[in-house]
């Protein structure tokens, strides 16, 4: 399988208080961090690692790495 890029998902928990980062292109990646600046570096880490594991090759000499975050944030209704 070659690749042209990659997305990562990285979405907010709140009860562990870390972002996670996932991808559907990636198989195995999950990475946690505290702060999305210290998430990237541990992302593209990963993926590295698991492309040579998984033998995934591309026709580029670099794969492009999305990393789209969402985090969703809550305001008191003041109807209640």
């Amino acid at each position: 399988m070659n690749m042209r890029s990659i997305i990562v998902r990285a979405t907010w928990d709140d009860e562990a208080e870390v972002w996670l980062a996932t991808s559907d292109d990636i198989e195995g990646l999950a990475v946690e961090s505290e702060s999305m600046e210290k998430l990237q570096p541990k992302v593209m880490a990963a993926v590295a690692d698991l492309l040579e594991l998984n033998g995934v090759g591309s026709d580029l000499p670099e794969i492009p790495v999305h990393i789209l975050a969402e985090h969703i944030g809550k305001v008191p209704n003041p109807s209640f």
